[in-house]
């Protein structure tokens, strides 16, 4: 279970989304969680997953990949479906027990909000897995590049927003290794109710914490050997440039963008 959170992690592949700008997947995947939030029925949530089925396909990531990152957050979804079920007021009632009252409404917007968090996810995934961890340092950094004008460190936030995205799928892994010692040495993490579980996963936490501490002291250490020491004056060996291709997909999410605040206005 610990190994299906895909965020963070890079997937290499030869394809047209590898290709692009970082800066343009950037950008795109902000609009991309903004138009989440437009859609707000099933017509609108059809085209996003025409849209989102069809970047995958573009993205050359195995969909089973993909679609493992949702383990982890599947509680997440429970309890959100569960909160608009039986919290969410309305007109048309389906279901009454004793005070419990279940509306139409609530199960259409339970179903809306499940569906717009598998679709955040998934979409957000496909900016960490296309883009490899230097680059994306970069995109942020340029974006962010304005900014310097009043004196915001770009170029140090990109660094640290990178190295956290990046030590997500390490730590998870650390902590997979931790499990599997621990459980042969005795350790139960599987059996028992949820509070027994959430007991058991305490003593992960100190030597996750010692492991975190200790590869961040590597880091730094590494960093100062390579002379770091800012952004200052550094150059870069690649020089990000637009391309045809960044123009195409700019205009590919406009006309998604148009389309689903069409639907919004029309629906």
């Amino acid at each position: 279970m610990i190994r299906d959170i895909t965020i963070g992690q890079y997937y290499p592949a030869d394809s047209v989304l590898h290709r692009l700008d970082p800066r343009t997947k950037l950008i795109i995947t902000f609009i991309y969680i903004s138009s989440l939030f437009i859609s707000v029925n099933y017509i609108s949530y059809g085209f996003v997953f025409v849209f989102l089925a069809t970047i995958i396909g573009l993205s050359k990531v195995p969909i089973k990949f993909m679609l493992k990152g949702l383990k982890m957050i599947f509680v997440i979804i429970i309890f959100t479906v569960v909160f608009n079920v039986f919290l969410t007021p309305g007109e048309t009632e389906v279901f009454r027990f004793w005070k419990i009252i279940i509306y139409k409404e609530g199960l259409i917007t339970a179903s809306l909000m499940a569906t717009r968090l598998v679709f955040l996810i998934i979409g957000s995934s496909i900016l960490t897995l296309t883009t490899s961890p230097i680059t994306l340092t970069d995109g942020i950094e340029y974006l962010l590049k304005p900014l310097e004008k009043i004196k915001v460190p770009a170029h140090e936030i990109a660094m640290m927003m990178t190295i956290a995205l990046r030590f997500i799928p390490i730590l998870l892994e650390e902590t997979d290794k931790i499990m599997k010692a621990q459980m042969a040495r005795g350790a139960d993490f599987e059996t028992g109710g949820l509070i027994k579980r959430a007991k058991s996963m305490l003593p992960l936490l100190v030597p996750l914490f010692i492991s975190a501490f200790r590869r961040a002291d590597d880091l730094a250490l590494a960093m100062e050997a390579r002379c770091y020491r800012g952004g200052e004056g550094r150059t870069r060996m690649n020089v990000l440039k637009y391309k045809w291709q960044d123009g195409i997909a700019f205009l590919v999410i406009v006309c998604y963008l148009g389309v689903l605040i069409a639907f919004k206005l029309v629906l």
